[in-house]
């Protein structure tokens, strides 16, 4: 190789990483912040029937187990809001304290009045300034449900959605556009209606006598570059915290991909407080993937850290043995349900990083980049696997209980590394 190749080049470019956060004003969603600078929350949406108290305390349950920081509920009729109130009682007598949103659409002015123990119930108000209410009906019906946030000191979230857009507001910029000397594409008044929608009912919103602080933003549409184009022109025109989701993402590895891709560039890009993957479970589906499938985008673009990292090998024709993959899952699913247990006894061991690899090409250098991790010997070699401890080879595991040998050093591991804190307590 040239000398000249192997030196750094004096006009070599800074390498940068995401830009600086987007300044939004922070707003308390019961015990969470939103904004302010504060870490991105994420957050999801019960699919239970609301007046089902034990099945929706159970999923709002299972999803803070999962890592959601906010949990959203419909309240959409009378047995729902009266329901609320002892779903918040079962989950704190469960030691559940995630905040509860209550989702309103249509008639939630009415069901906040006649519910009082439902509207102190909820640590924040959802509402779209799209079906709030029509025609003369819409200011009041807005207005009610932001005087009643006020006087309880609850924060509310405006959410502008694609498909339930004010439609009088719509009708007003095409009309105008269409009489434009230049009129823009019919899509970038749409843009530009829901935007204004959000802007517009927070302008509204603050003047009724909600503070800054209780209102967070969203304008949630399902094409991906029109979101990204929305919420980058939401973050130029105002500093009010934003909730950052994809609409009907879609079902498995199409929403997940959706999701990822258009969040992922606006929080690249410092625009984002809270965000939630909107997946469609599959029949009998997990709910919680959509916790975990947020945590993953967050941890791995180096935002938020939620759980050890397992890096493994997608394998190939080197790897024929199932011995990795099997190792992989297992210590994958030994971390997850370890977690619990471990975060309440060795503060920051979820920044922990782990590596199972399958062969000699990349498993000793991975290995070695992770706090410990494993070369497993690929087809043909000598059945013998290293382990590397902080960059460093440590041993060698052979023969059946390899496995368990490993997991036995992971975890004395986080005991040396982490239990430091535990053990100054003790003392």
């Amino acid at each position: 190789m040239s000398p000249a190749l192997m030196a750094l080049p004096d006009t070599m470019p800074e390498l940068s990483g995401p830009r600086p956060r987007h300044r939004t004003v922070g707003v308390a969603v019961g015990n969470v912040m939103v904004g302010g600078g504060a870490p991105i929350v994420v957050q999801s949406m019960t699919n239970t029937d609301t007046a089902d108290i034990d099945g929706t305390v159970a999923q709002v349950a299972a999803l803070a187990r999962a890592g959601s920081e906010l949990v959203r509920i419909t309240v959409d009729r009378d047995e729902a809001a009266r329901a609320v109130p002892h779903i918040r009682d079962k989950l704190h007598a469960r030691g559940v304290k995630v905040p509860i949103v209550g989702d309103f659409h249509f008639i939630g002015h009415k069901l906040l009045a006649d519910h009082p123990a439902c509207a102190e119930a909820l640590d924040k108000y959802r509402i779209n300034p799209g079906n709030v209410g029509f025609k003369d009906k819409k200011d009041r019906q807005f207005g009610m449900i932001v005087e009643e946030a006020a006087r309880r000191g609850k924060s509310v979230r405006i959410g502008a959605n694609w498909g339930s857009l004010d439609q009088e507001l719509l009708t007003r910029l095409m009309d105008a556009n269409a009489v434009a000397a230049r009129p823009l594409p019919a899509r970038t008044v749409t843009q530009e209606a829901m935007i204004q929608s959000a802007l517009i009912s927070a302008e509204r919103a603050e003047e009724i006598g909600l503070p800054r602080n209780r209102i967070i933003l969203s304008a949630k549409v399902s094409a991906i570059q029109d979101l990204i184009a929305v919420y980058r022109e939401l973050a130029r025109r105002s500093d009010y915290a934003l909730h950052l989701g994809l609409t009907e993402a879609g079902m498995g590895s199409k929403g997940i991909v959706a999701s990822s891709a258009a969040l992922g560039i606006l929080l690249q890009e410092g625009i984002g407080d809270t965000i939630r993957f909107s997946l469609t479970p599959e029949p009998g589906g997990d709910r919680t993937l959509e916790v975990k499938a947020a945590q993953e985008l967050l941890q791995t673009m180096g935002f938020r850290t939620f759980v050890p990292l397992v890096a493994a090998c997608p394998g190939c024709g080197r790897t024929t043995s199932t011995v990795f993959q099997e190792l992989a899952r297992d210590i994958q699913t030994w971390i997850s349900t370890s977690m619990p247990e471990w975060k309440a006894r060795y503060p920051g061991v979820e920044a922990l990083n782990v590596a199972v690899m399958g062969c000699i090409v990349n498993g000793p250098g991975e290995s070695k980049h992770a706090d410990i991790g494993i070369s497993l010997p690929g087809t043909g070699e000598m059945p013998a696997a290293p382990v590397f401890i902080d960059g460093a080879k440590a041993m060698t595991l052979r023969g059946p209980t390899l496995a368990a040998d490993f997991k036995a050093l992971v975890s004395e591991y986080i005991e040396r590394r982490f239990g430091m804190s535990e053990r100054r307590a003790a003392e």
